[in-house]
């Protein structure tokens, strides 16, 4: 089981809409490389904007670019409230 701060949650967890601040990745290896690619790195903001139809996957602005996630890897991605 992972250990979530108190004050964390997890980018999967974020409302159409809603804003948050990137505070940690915990994956690894060519995934987390991904990730840092696509702009998910620390204090970065992004905003949930648009789910599909199914809800998964769902659309993100990081960075002025919209990026969509899978639910399994923006469980990753540790978030704090903005």
């Amino acid at each position: 089981m992972m250990y979530l701060d108190k004050e964390l949650s997890l980018l999967n967890s974020l409302n159409i809409g809603e804003k948050c601040v990137v505070r940690g990745l915990t994956s690894e290896g060519k995934e987390r490389r991904r990730m840092l690619d696509l702009g998910l790195i620390r204090n970065t903001t992004v905003e949930a904007a648009l789910r599909s139809p199914s809800g998964d996957p769902v659309a993100y602005y990081i960075r002025g670019a919209l990026i969509a996630l899978r639910s399994e890897d923006a469980a990753k991605v540790q978030v704090s409230a903005l």
